[in-house]
């Protein structure tokens, strides 16, 4: 039914699509259940929940605008991933028949997309939320491990996106 050809770009293609897709219903539950995860980045922010007394509260942002700010700011950042994520899935499904230096052309905005992903979960969560601001102190407002789980799915995703594209199969082996 599908050659490795075919079955490798369908692959990249929904693969990206579903990193789209999650980046998509993200950015749709920060919009219509705002107060929810904006407690979370509160909480972070003001490192309310971390060890009591910790020599690292100096850090803190208690500023309800800069809390606000950093909110608003990672949703622009998840927006701006979906938008990528399915314009990129777009690119590669238009050319999904196209010339191995078509198809691998076309990967440009997908290897943005998800590199982009991962400096959210490495740089917003991992770094800045878990180190920075000691988030690995709560028990409570600790979103190390579901970054730690979306970071690793998009690298996997984009190691595989990242792969040399084999020639275009004839119509006979297909």
């Amino acid at each position: 039914m599908f050659g490795a050809t075919t079955a490798a770009r369908w692959s990249k293609i929904i693969l990206l699509a579903s990193v789209a897709l999650f980046f998509t219903l993200v950015v749709f539950n920060n919009i219509t259940d705002f107060e929810s995860n904006y407690q979370f980045v509160r909480h972070v922010l003001s490192m309310d929940s971390t060890f009591p007394g910790n020599h690292g509260l100096w850090r803190a942002f208690p500023s309800h605008n800069v809390q606000l700010a950093f909110y608003l700011g990672i949703i622009a950042w998840e927006l701006l991933n979906a938008i990528l994520c399915w314009t990129a899935a777009v690119a590669l499904f238009r050319v999904r028949d196209s010339s191995q230096e078509s198809f691998t052309q076309a990967k440009g905005t997908g290897i943005v997309a998800l590199t982009a992903g991962l400096l959210l979960w490495m740089v917003a969560f991992l770094t800045i939320g878990a180190e920075w601001f000691l988030m690995w102190q709560s028990k409570i407002w600790n979103g190390q491990e579901p970054a730690f789980r979306m970071f690793t799915i998009e690298a996997l995703i984009l190691g595989l996106l990242l792969l040399p594209e084999p020639a275009v199969e004839s119509q006979s082996s297909r």
